[in-house]
């Protein structure tokens, strides 16, 4: 299970987008704590430290300790924001965490085991994975890092449903004949390949010929031009 984080921050008495424009001049994230039968609380994060968590991954399904002002509260982020161009984080919602609550998380999905798969190791298939994440509502305490899925003994042909594997902790919230991954024969792939590298080839055939034609029509003017100017 994912431990819980400390996260240190400033609580904001002004807010709107002159307010958020100073805290990122300040090298701080305008960020904000909802939830819990109370009311939002306007908090600053720092932005090196933010910016870590972010890229660093498992960032919405880790549970923190923000300690803002000496009041610590346990929150976990629902949602952040990214400049478009820099994907530097702009802003981060929190979600209050309170005894006896669940949340729903998308906890991402590890294959382990490829080598001791026969339909990928021996005949050469390939794991086609069809969901990278899958949704629990689980206890903010109880988050998994990941839901590992055994690929040992799997043949090509094989289809891993939800109900093959075990969930360490919470509920899955879809149906449990949702399909995860699958082997696929190495032909399948292949061909899809071939295909996509043909029709690259025969469009830069294509286009090359064109080219050569404007290049001859245009040397033919030319010459045209020579023999009327001479």
């Amino acid at each position: 299970m994912s431990a819980v984080k400390t996260l240190e921050a400033v609580a904001r008495d002004r807010v709107g987008k002159g307010a958020a424009r100073a805290v990122r001049r300040q090298g701080q994230i305008p960020a904000v704590i909802y939830g819990g039968g109370q009311p939002p609380q306007s908090i600053a994060v720092d932005l090196i430290r933010t910016r870590t968590l972010i890229y660093a991954g498992g960032f919405k399904t880790t549970l923190f300790e923000i300690n803002a002002g000496g009041k610590k509260v346990r929150a976990i982020p629902r949602d952040f924001q990214l400049d478009p161009v820099t994907g530097v984080p702009l802003h981060v919602d929190f979600l209050r965490v309170v005894s006896g609550q669940t949340v729903t998380v998308e906890v991402p999905v590890h294959f382990v085991n490829e080598d001791a798969a026969p339909g990928i190791k021996k005949l050469g298939g390939t794991l086609n994975i069809v969901a990278h994440t899958l949704a629990l509502e689980v206890a903010p305490d109880q988050i998994p890092d990941a839901i590992e899925v055994d690929l040992t003994g799997r043949a090509i042909g094989d289809v891993i449903h939800v109900s093959d594997i075990k969930i360490p902790a919470g509920t899955y919230t879809g149906e449990q004949t949702d399909p995860v991954a699958n082997i696929v024969p190495p032909t399948v792939l292949g061909a899809e390949v071939e295909a996509e590298e043909a029709a690259i080839a025969e469009a830069q055939s294509a286009e090359a010929a064109d080219e050569k034609a404007e290049a001859e029509a245009e040397a033919a003017e030319d010459e045209k031009k020579d023999d009327a100017e001479a």
